[in-house]
């Protein structure tokens, strides 16, 4: 079964919001961070993964992308708060390497 996600991510600030999918979030975020592709958040430092949501069918992922892009910032800052009150990295510790 596939597994596709809806993603946010922030800067140092939480000033500026992305919004993406993909069906790899551990490497589509790898490569947010490390700014392997220039775009919007290499260009304004979104590298904090702040929010996520899993589904199994790509359409509804898309559907859910393109709605929460016309959300008002303040309904996509409620919805980051109510699963991530404190607007941790969700991915700070994906990527952390062994001492070997």
């Amino acid at each position: 079964m596939r597994e596709y996600f809806v993603y946010m991510l922030t800067n140092t600030y939480h000033n500026v919001l992305y919004i993406g999918v993909t069906n790899n979030i551990r490497r589509r975020v790898y490569e947010h961070k490390r700014k392997l592709v220039y775009g919007f958040t290499s260009k304004y430092n979104c590298t904090k993964l702040v929010c996520y949501e899993k589904f199994t069918d790509v359409n509804l992922a898309i559907a859910r992308e393109k709605q929460l892009k016309t959300w008002q910032r303040s309904w996509k800052n409620n919805l980051i708060e109510k699963l991530n009150p404190d607007w941790h990295d969700l991915a700070a510790d994906w990527f952390i390497k062994s001492g070997r």
